[in-house]
């Protein structure tokens, strides 16, 4: 899985970071998403899908599946 994220569409509600702390964090200066993990470990998949599906301005993007360089 790869984790992308979109700072200008973030309205820093924060869900990320109460889903999946190890991946996503906000700054301290504006609220804004910060991704800790863009290739987080198999493990933690269920909570970043859940953080993507539950974000207000959908400003996380996941890519599953895809071999790097293809």
């Amino acid at each position: 899985m790869h984790v992308t994220v979109d700072q200008n569409r973030c309205c820093s509600s924060g869900q990320c970071v109460l889903t999946a702390p190890t991946v996503f964090d906000q700054s301290e200066e504006d609220g804004l998403v910060l991704l800790l993990q863009d290739e987080p470990a198999e493990a933690l998949h269920p909570q970043v899908r859940t953080a993507a599906a539950i974000c207000p301005s959908g400003a996380i993007s996941l890519t599953v599946g895809q071999a790097v360089g293809a």
